[in-house]
């Protein structure tokens, strides 16, 4: 194929075209202009000639023209695989074969993917003129004859061409940048922590750019409330270095001053060697970043950085906010150590971990500290505690984990050649200064073996406490190792205390009722009501084994409760059968006792049941009456006042005062069943029986001895003047038909 050389053009129009300054001799320090890249594609090599004749001195959107020569389909395939950014590609239709061109067109379209690229088609043979579908589907930008391409409609074709692939280039580069900003805000919020947030913001801005990550991330906060320092989160290439302060260091003075600017002004700032960018904080804590740049950017990039800033910006705000959030949650906000539930994550840790069988826990409870904190102030006692906890980490070391899980108790974790007794109760004996002020502290500990425990962080944590307590119990100042038997003693208390729960809930728990005989006439005068439980099971639990869980989980005040009233409503039924002068007992214990609402617990039990308060008896053992007898001589008053009677059980066994026991407004007095046996199996035989029944009948008290169990024993106890007794002898507990039963059948017998 031939190429005419081109046409004479008019003067008018080569005056509207605006041709570039030939300047041989151009300084090689300038900087390289921007160009569009153009591909011409044809056999003919006038074509080429011509064309860069024509088009090479012509400025195009604010870019000089840059030609690629093919002089054929195939070798145009062959340059199109390795050259990058031809914005323009004239393509004659017809060299090889007659539909080279298109051939070449569906190639660049389908297989090399390049979507972006303008493609005009030239043609010497109006006749091979490609069908408009072909047009349409390979994205063919414009279709020209070579007889009609003037100069000017020449330019004028590239030019629109060119604009269309700006325009073009302009969005799809607005696409993927938005497209890698969405994944960077997916890919920084799955990062935690402020410092891992930064350093991802850094290596996403370094991708949006397609840069190497070169910058720093600062945060600008007030340490001590007043004035601002920035500080450093995050950083990388040229500016690695430690994060752990603010930037003070002389070298940081005149990036300091660029960084506040872009704080003061609140908006990006872009030269041709960095990229400043603002992140605003919704808390009044901006954060700020300045990027080394390896070329200026584009519009579309600022741009973009914009976007992005605005986006990360709330993800900053959101990973700082888990942060404090994330502190509070894990740390001691007075001695900033760990807490209690991170304290338990570590623990955890540590029992799955190879560490385990070398370490040993202990908690530090200070002596006294309450009083300390009341006599000095709360504030001088939050001061000594920062004391103790910065002593505890700087004495013990680093490699130890010091915490703080409330109040006055720390906790300490580590080999058990560091975390025993003598090093910590040694960190001591030195005094505390606080506020000028000497404080001198002792603390008691309890201890767990790790390699000895089975259970959680949470379990271990429970034994500790174990063993703190029972150190307590000892004395102060001393110490506790946590024992297998004694988490086994533990453990089966809270299962009973579990059990007892669902059993009463369950109606598990019953009254039983043992008479109490007169035992001249062995006539009864009234019943003792006992408490049994029974499980789902069918097996007994005995009282002695869930009345203590009882009272010590303070279920026995609800139990208590429900005893009074059954036994109350059981009085009232007996009465209603015709046993008119017959006394409920009921035992009272000493946590039940002791219950601020006692009294009025007792005043509505006795009005809602309508039992006569005269023919109830409460039972409270001599331990009770002995402890605190001031204050219980004062309640016992009160509860006399409803018209109830009072008697002290297993009397005896405790270290009573007589002084107190004439004070006491009491009733009755019980021979403990010890004392029972002891009339015929002991030799001191009688004695004590004796000494009780004397000291009642001196103190006008009537006197009842539980546990006979044979009739010499209640001879015995007749003899030295006993009235009542209780026990096998006469009958075992009866449920309520039975006692209702026991009491007919006697009723029939006596007539």
């Amino acid at each position: 194929m031939t190429s005419s050389p081109p046409p004479a053009q008019p003067q008018a129009e080569m005056d509207d075209l605006v041709f570039l300054d030939e300047q041989a001799g151009q300084a090689p320090s300038q900087p390289a202009r921007p160009v569009w890249r153009v591909m011409i594609v044809d056999d003919d090599e006038d074509v080429h000639s011509t064309t860069t004749f024509a088009l090479g001195n012509l400025d195009m959107q604010q870019r000089a023209l840059e030609f690629v020569h093919a002089y054929s389909a195939a070798e145009a395939r062959e340059r199109l695989q390795r050259e990058r950014d031809i914005a323009v590609i004239l393509l004659d239709v017809v060299m090889e074969q007659d539909d080279a061109g298109l051939h070449l067109v569906r190639y660049i379209r389908e297989v090399l993917k390049l979507s972006d690229v303008r493609i005009i088609l030239r043609t010497g043979q109006p006749g091979y003129a490609p069908e408009i579908d072909a047009i349409r589907d390979y994205d063919i930008n414009d279709y020209k004859t070579k007889s009609e391409l003037t100069r000017i409609k020449l330019f004028t074709t590239v030019t629109a061409a060119i604009r269309s692939y700006e325009q073009i280039r302009a969005i799809s580069a607005s696409r993927r940048g938005l497209d890698q900003i969405v994944r960077a805000s997916t890919e920084l919020m799955s990062l935690h922590g402020v410092q891992n947030f930064g350093a991802g913001v850094l290596t996403q801005v370094a991708q949006l750019l397609d840069m190497p990550a070169n910058g720093i991330l600062c945060v600008k906060e007030a340490p001590d409330g007043r004035n601002h320092e920035l500080f450093a989160i995050a950083s990388a290439g040229s500016f690695h270095r430690p994060l752990c302060g603010p930037m003070t260091a002389p070298q940081d003075q005149r990036l300091c001053a660029l960084l506040d600017r872009t704080l003061v002004q609140r908006r990006n700032q872009y030269t041709m060697e960095a990229a400043t960018l603002h992140f605003p904080g919704k808390s009044g804590r901006d954060f700020v970043a300045h990027f080394l740049l390896e070329r200026p950017l584009s519009e579309i990039e600022e741009r973009l950085l914009d976007v992005f800033c605005s986006n990360v910006a709330v993800g900053l705000d959101n990973v700082e906010l888990v942060s404090h959030l994330h502190i509070a949650a894990f740390y001691d906000q007075l001695s900033k150590l760990p807490n209690r539930t991170r304290l338990i994550e570590i623990l955890d840790a540590t029992l799955a971990g190879p560490g385990k069988d070398e370490a040993t826990l202990s908690l530090v409870d200070l002596d006294h500290f309450a009083e300390t904190n009341d006599a000095l102030g709360h504030e001088f006692g939050d001061l000594l505690l920062a004391a103790v906890a910065a002593r505890l980490q700087a004495r013990l070391g680093p490699h130890l984990t010091v915490a703080r899980i409330g109040g006055d108790i720390f906790c300490v974790l580590g080999d058990s050649a560091c975390v025993n007794p003598d090093n910590i109760l040694s960190l001591f004996a030195t005094p505390f200064s606080i506020e000028g002020q000497d404080v001198q502290l002792s603390a008691t500990l309890g201890l767990v073996r790790l390699a000895e425990h089975d259970g959680s962080g949470a379990d271990a944590l429970k034994d500790a406490d174990i063993a703190l307590k029972r150190a307590k119990m000892q004395q102060r100042s001393g110490h506790f190792y946590f024992s297998r038997s004694m988490g086994v003693e533990i453990r089966e208390r809270v299962r009973m205390m579990h059990a007892l729960r669902s059993g009463f809930a369950r109606k598990e728990l019953f009254l039983a009722y043992q008479p109490q005989i007169d035992l001249a006439t062995r006539r009864t005068i009234g019943a003792e009501a006992l408490l049994r439980w029974q499980t789902a099971d069918g097996k007994f639990v005995p009282p002695d084994r869930f009345i203590p869980i009882a009272e010590y989980s303070g279920l026995i005040i609800d139990i208590g409760e429900w005893v009074l009233r059954t036994a109350l409503k059981e009085l009232v039924r007996l009465r209603e059968l015709g046993h008119r002068d017959f006394t409920m007992s009921v035992n009272v214990s000493q946590v039940q006792f002791r219950h601020p609402f006692f009294l009025d617990m007792l005043r509505s039990a006795l009005e809602d049941t309508q039992a006569p308060p005269e023919f109830v008896e409460l039972e409270i053992t001599e331990s009770v009456a002995m402890e605190e007898p001031d204050l219980l001589i004062r309640m016992l008053a009160q509860v006399k006042q409803t018209g109830v009677s009072i008697a002290i059980d297993d009397f005896g066994t405790g270290f009573s005062s007589l002084s107190y026991l004439q004070r006491l407004n009491v009733d009755k007095l019980k021979i403990d069943r010890a004392f029972v046996t002891e009339i015929t199996n002991s030799s001191r035989g009688s004695s004590i029986a004796e000494m009780v029944t004397q000291l009642g009948r001196n103190l006008g008290l009537t006197v009842i001895a539980e546990g006979v169990e044979d009739e010499r024993q209640a001879q015995i106890l007749q003899s030295i003047g006993c009235p009542q007794g209780q026990g096998y002898l006469f009958s075992r507990p009866l449920p309520s038909a039975g006692l209702a039963e026991f009491l007919s059948n006697q009723a029939l017998d006596a007539a």
